[in-house]
Order: C-alpha cells, then sequence, then structure tokens
C-alpha cells in the first residue's frame, strides 16, 4: 500500500465509523500515560504522539499541563474528530497530517508514542524509513513508547495484515540508539467485546 492508498484507506475509516466502535478505540490511554510519564516528564517537553488520530491521549496530556504537545497522523479526518472533541483546547495542540515515513520533522522531542502505527509497516522499506524519521526527531537522553501488536496477536486489523512483535524483536528493528527500558503486556478489549494482545515497550535514546 503507498502513501496515497494509506491516506485514502485512514480516511475513509474514520470518515465512515463512530470513533467509540473503531477496534482501536480505548476511553483512557492508561498504559501509554504509564510509560510516558513515569519516571517524571517536565509539563514543557515536546510531545509528539504519532497516529494519534482520535486518540485520548492529548486530552490527558493537556489535562495535566503539558505544553502544546503534537499530534499527528495520516488522516485529516481522524485529526478533525480530536479537533471538534476539544472545542477551544484544539488551539493548545501543534496538529500534524502526514504519512510518518515520509515526514520531515522542524524540531527534536523528548517524547515520542506510538500506539499501533509501526505494526503496519510490513515492509523492510517502510520500517527504515520510520527509523530514519525516529532518529531525526526524538532527541538524545528523549524516550520512545511504542504498543505494537504481541506475537499472540491478531493477524489483521482494519482490513490489513500486520507486523507482531515481541519487545525484544521490536527492539532489534528500532537499532542500537534505542534502550529497551520497560515493557508491559496489555490485552486490549475492543468495542466489539474481542480481546486483542499488546505489547508496550518503553526505549531510551541513547
Amino acid at each position: 500500500m503507498n502513501e496515497f492508498q494509506a491516506r485514502e484507506h485512514w480516511q475513509q475509516m474514520y470518515s465512515t465509523r463512530q470513533e467509540q466502535k473503531l477496534s482501536w478505540f480505548e476511553e483512557a490511554p492508561g498504559v501509554s500515560l504509564e510509560l510516558l510519564l513515569t519516571p517524571q516528564l517536565d509539563t514543557g517537553a515536546q510531545v509528539l504522539d504519532v497516529g494519534g488520530g482520535a486518540s485520548r491521549l492529548v486530552d490527558a496530556l493537556l489535562d495535566r499541563g503539558f505544553n502544546r504537545p503534537s499530534v499527528l497522523d495520516i488522516s485529516e479526518a481522524a485529526l478533525e474528530k480530536s479537533k471538534l472533541r476539544l472545542a477551544g483546547r484544539a488551539s493548545q495542540v501543534h496538529w500534524i497530517v502526514a504519512d510518518i515515513t515520509t515526514w520531515e520533522p522542524d524540531r527534536t522531542y523528548r517524547a515520542w508514542h506510538d500506539r499501533a502505527v509501526f505494526h503496519f509497516l510490513t515492509t523492510e522499506e517502510q520500517r527504515l524509513a520510520y527509523r530514519a524519521v525516529l532518529e531525526k526527531t526524538v532527541a538524545p537522553g528523549g524516550i520512545v513508547v511504542m504498543g505494537t501488536f504481541a506475537l499472540d496477536g491478531p493477524e489483521r486489523c482494519s482490513c490489513l495484515p500486520v507486523q507482531r512483535y515481541s519487545p525484544e524483536s521490536l527492539a532489534a528493528e528500532l537499532g542500537r540508539s534505542f534502550s529497551l527500558t520497560t515493557v508491559r503486556m496489555v490485552d486490549h478489549v475492543t468495542p466489539a467485546g474481542k480481546t486483542q494482545r499488546f505489547q508496550f515497550s518503553r526505549f531510551a535514546r541513547e
């Protein structure tokens, strides 16, 4: 799937379905917050939510006083849902419509969060492009929190194939510049009542 096809796919998903019925919906991003904020992350730190779409993570960051977090998604429709939900607070967020594999960042970030984008990159070329952006974007001493389907998780999601990971295989993909520090295995229950096995890994940028 090329960038245009990916954009059209996710635009359709967010434009035609209610957010609360999407399989990845979660009311509160508990695990993501735990891994991002432990140890304590200064509220002045630059935080990027990759594939943030209509996620509630940005709400939680604003609630905790974070200054202008960034949310990136390939789907403009997804970001519009978040803007509508946040209403007046939407102006406190840096919104980015882009494909993460071709994005050119204009700043560095202290924290990078990705829940369920990386596992859709099923070719080596896509993963290398993602890693190149990651290395340019996360400042030395920064952190990376990534959630993907675990080895015993689903083989497909949203009609697309995925690549499943263990924390160790994900660490191998990111390379020696990122040290694995924390792991959480999570059973995500979808709005339809199905259980999806995730692994969340936290890395420190050397």
